[in-house]
């Protein structure tokens, strides 16, 4: 008996991704069948936990497993699960749309791969392997039924862009996917997926270590020609990360990983750890090649799982790796925590956070040794997720020492290699006290800025720090081994000897007096823009440029506060002029002859406009500098 058949189509970026997986984009079309133990694999994980979480929930979760069953007549594979099972709600909103941010970021990605192995990587990364099942299939059947409900629904679609749905009785609990498949076609990689090697094939390669028994139903043929039918299991079930690792296979460890994390590129790193002692827990953590396309999104996933022997408790756990750190896959094995444990408890709960305070530290620890014994690996960390690391500058107080040994930044020293602190340290001129930086959008920004000239022309390094996170945490941080961070944007600058100084001190007191008039006059003008008009021992070809105290929020933070909502001041800075350039020494001699005029104080608007501009900052009014320029400009044709 059922309810009234309902045909819908697919959301339109489902219906492309569909049609890009019917035109086999990938290779390797075994994924299909990963990708279903997959997602049975973890509709048990899910009803296990929600029995202990409703004691009222009545279901039977004394044999949980996975089926997997072949009708080599009719061509069918089925994949049955006895897990939590899907609503029908849950089927339209799980399988007809791609409820994803990255949605149109993956089709872009798949329409660029040139190649089958670039293409193949993309597949798990963004969480659609139920669709993978359409490279292999005329028609998908789907059936299930949620636990605790009476109805179930069937769902089934060929891919061509639409799909039907109903309610159905007489469902088990649990999903059941059954794939019509294709005609064998081995110039296409298309395989027969009703033999029996072939499925052992698949689930030892990918789904050896699924917690839950893989079951399949095989025929055999006795002696007198007649045929019994045999339930074997296809896995072993072993958890990796509870075997010493000197029995485990790297390949092992692989396979793991992009069961684990969706991904089809093998891990930078794998780490295996044990605790014993007070609080026992095993812990398997990898570093992946590159970073996730939502890494800086705020719904972004956690990568790290928490168990209690061997029950999945949680995924995405955020008790047990700080935020900086998100991009850390793996599972942790907890031997003493209460199955029972929820966010709350956990966040507050000692053990867990000395088991964090430990994994954490032999993360850091990992990333420390590659950066001696495997720069190339470290360089690849880096780029991918540098900018996340530096995110624990910030707070991560404990670690912040190791943290800053890791850290790579790029510096005027070279155009294309990374610097760290110590070594810059090590390049360090004599006398020289300071580690110089200068924040900034770009590089070229702040190569080309005013700010730079000085310490161009004297051979100082300078480091170039253009993330956002940049802004924050070298204010936070404010020294590394015990010499002090100083931006050469804020400030007074004097790169001279105490020789050169006191040789230079007549010259500097003579030009303190002849634009003192000026410097006074500009800084009334200017009042509404600046706080202070001086003379400038940074410059060297520049006539001004805008600096801020040392104390002072610059404007990219101010920038960044307001856009998260936050109401802060605006902070007026410094004006400073080169007072060797023909621009301002020009300035200087028309207002010593003509006083206050109306063309003076364009000009200081001017001046003040092109300092803004060359630091990359915004104008106040740019329609009045850009009329005043072209005026300007005008008389001197």
């Amino acid at each position: 008996m059922s309810n009234g058949v309902e045909t819908r189509e697919f959301q339109a970026e489902a219906r492309q991704l569909l049609q890009l997986m019917v035109h086999s984009i990938y290779s390797n079309k075994d994924v299909f069948l990963r990708e279903l133990v997959s997602n049975a694999s973890d509709a048990l994980d899910k009803l296990r936990l929600e029995s202990m979480v409703d004691k009222e929930l009545d279901v039977d979760t004394s044999d949980l497993h996975i089926a997997i069953e072949v009708d080599r007549e009719k061509r069918t594979l089925t994949v049955r699960d006895n897990g939590i099972g899907m609503s029908r709600d849950d089927v339209v909103t799980l399988i007809g749309t791609i409820a994803k941010s990255g949605t149109a970021e993956l089709l872009r990605k798949l329409r660029e791969s040139k190649d089958a192995s670039g293409s193949q990587d993309l597949i798990g990364q963004f969480g659609v392997g139920f669709y993978a099942t359409f490279m292999v299939a005329d028609r998908v059947e789907l059936v299930t039924r949620r636990a605790g409900a009476a109805d179930g629904t069937r769902w089934e679609s060929t891919g061509a862009g639409t799909y039907t749905i109903e309610s159905v009785d007489d469902v088990p609990q649990g999903t059941s996917v059954t794939v019509h498949l294709k005609p064998e076609d081995s110039e296409d990689n298309l395989f027969d997926y009703t033999a029996d090697w072939k499925i052992r094939e698949i689930v030892k390669r990918y789904s050896d270590f699924i917690a839950w028994p893989i079951r399949m139903t095989v025929e055999r043929t006795d002696a007198e020609g007649g045929t019994t039918t045999d339930v074997q299991p296809l896995n072993s079930m072993k958890a990796l990360w509870a075997r010493p690792r000197n029995e485990v296979d790297e390949a092992e460890y692989k396979e793991f990983y992009k069961h684990l994390s969706h991904d089809w590129v093998d891990p930078l790193e794998i780490i295996h750890m044990r605790g014993e002692g007070t609080f026992e827990y095993e812990a398997l953590l990898f570093l992946p090649s590159h970073a996730p396309f939502d890494l800086f999104a705020r719904e972004g996933r956690r990568g790290v799982q928490l168990y209690v022997k061997r029950v999945f408790i949680m995924d995405d756990c955020e008790a047990l790796m700080p935020d900086y750190l998100r991009f850390v896959k793996g599972v942790v094995d907890a031997h003493d925590l209460s199955l029972n444990i929820s966010r709350e408890i956990l966040q507050q709960d000692r053990q867990i956070r000395v088991v964090r305070r430990r994994l954490v530290k032999k993360v850091l620890a990992t990333v420390r040794t590659m950066m001696t014994e495997h720069p190339d690996r470290y360089r690849t960390f880096w780029t991918e997720f540098g900018r996340a690391v530096k995110e624990g500058l910030i707070d991560d107080t404990e670690n912040r020492d190791t943290l800053l040994e890791i850290t790579s930044l790029a510096s005027t020293r070279d155009e294309t290699e990374l610097t760290t602190l110590a070594q810059y340290v090590e390049r360090m001129k004599d006398g020289q006290s300071d580690i110089y930086y200068m924040t900034g959008e770009s590089r070229s920004m702040i190569e080309n800025s005013p700010h730079m000239e000085a310490f161009r022309a004297r051979g100082y390094e300078v480091l170039i720090l253009t993330d956002p996170v940049d802004e924050v945490w070298v204010e936070r941080v404010g020294e590394f081994d015990g010499r002090p961070l100083r931006s050469i944007a804020k400030g007074q600058v004097d790169l001279d000897s105490e020789e050169e100084k006191k040789s230079a001190e007549p010259e500097r007191e003579q030009q303190r007096k002849d634009f003192e008039a000026l410097l006074t006059w500009l800084g009334e003008q200017l009042a509404d823009q600046v706080k202070e008009v001086r003379l400038s021992s940074r410059l060297t070809t520049s006539p001004a440029c805008i600096v801020g105290d040392a104390h002072d929020m610059t404007p990219t933070l101010e920038k960044m506060y307001r856009a998260m909502g936050q109401d802060v001041p605006s902070v007026k800075r410094i004006l400073e002029l080169n007072p060797t350039h023909p621009l301002v020494t020009g300035l200087r001699t028309a207002h010593e002859q003509d006083g206050d005029k109306e063309g003076l104080t364009e000009t200081a608007e001017l001046l003040h406009g092109m300092a803004l501009l060359a630091e990359g900052g915004e104008l106040t009014d740019p329609s009045r500098f850009t009329r005043i320029l072209a005026d300007r400009l005008a008389r001197t044709l």
